[in-house]
């Protein structure tokens, strides 16, 4: 445990253990805070002397949080972004002059079903602001939106209620990814006795559109469960697997050798949400941010 109080950390400090603590790499931290990596590292030197411990070990290119690292971190990040909120609060956000980083919480399905179009508007707006996304952690999105971690989460429709407050974005209606040599209209007979590729983030566990077949007693057999899209996309060309899909995400992953169609049983569409902490409900910028999401969405 640290000998010295946490009160006596400078500021500057708890910025930078923020940096690596995120980048968990000296030269992006670096990067991110516009300083030298032999600044992080001079700075981790004077961390590692007050909180008596190493607070991050070096493996391969990464640096590793430390056990007291990893529990300290929580409460450290949570009152920098306090202080962060608390001077926003006399400070007007001008998205012209901002050099605000803004964080944002999302699936890499959705990633770019949303940030293209978002950074685009951003940079036209506000040039001089940064964005970063980082991958979705679904069990912990409320600890990161509390910390600061994450400004905003986008995400499916998740059973959240407050301290994290929602916006509806989109809702996706599911169709059917398939090769195009079947030329053929698809019917429920045939989607039913077909082999399908689902895709998830998950090893075990029932993929939404699945939850929502077997509500009607529909089951199908899945021959293949991947991460990637872009790995089921590979599978589909010239197979005769089938992959369920959303339309906004499959009209991303159309080409000449694959096509949609319509889905032959029935689903509910899936919503895509919007996902925010309540201390940051009247933060300016955060303000700012989340309307530039919905008017991209």
């Amino acid at each position: 445990m640290p000998d010295k109080p946490l009160q006596q950390l400078d500021l500057n400090l708890l910025k930078i253990f923020e940096a690596l603590y995120e980048e968990q790499n000296m030269t992006r931290a670096a990067e991110r805070l516009f300083i030298t990596p032999s600044a992080i590292s001079h700075a981790v030197k004077r961390l590692r002397e007050h909180m008596n411990d190493p607070l991050f070990e070096r493996k391969a290119s990464r640096m590793q949080p430390t056990s007291l690292c990893r529990r300290i971190a929580p409460l450290l990040l949570s009152h920098l972004n306090g202080l962060r909120m608390a001077v926003q609060q006399f400070t007007r956000f001008d998205p012209a002059s901002s050099e605000q980083r803004f964080n944002i919480m999302i699936h890499d399905a959705l990633e770019p079903l949303f940030i293209p179009a978002l950074f685009t508007r951003m940079r036209s707006l506000a040039p001089d602001v940064q964005l970063a996304c980082r991958p979705l952690d679904r069990p912990n999105i409320s600890r990161h939106l509390a910390t600061g971690q994450a400004d905003i989460a986008i995400d499916v429709a998740l059973p959240l209620s407050k301290p994290v407050l929602h916006q509806r974005l989109s809702t996706d209606e599911f169709v059917v990814l398939r090769s195009r040599h079947h030329q053929k209209a698809l019917t429920q007979e045939e989607y039913l006795s077909a082999q399908h590729i689902t895709v998830s983030h998950r090893a075990t566990g029932r993929v939404i559109e699945d939850i929502n077949l077997q509500q009607q007693s529909i089951n199908r057999q899945q021959v293949l469960r991947c991460q990637s899209y872009q790995t089921a996309k590979l599978l589909l060309k010239n197979s005769e697997y089938l992959l369920t899909i959303p339309t906004s995400i499959a009209k991303g992953l159309l080409d000449e050798t694959l096509e949609i169609v319509a889905l032959p049983v029935t689903l509910p569409g899936l919503d895509i949400d919007m996902y925010w902490h309540e201390n940051s409900e009247q933060d300016e910028a955060i303000r700012w941010l989340r309307e530039q999401i919905r008017l991209v969405s």
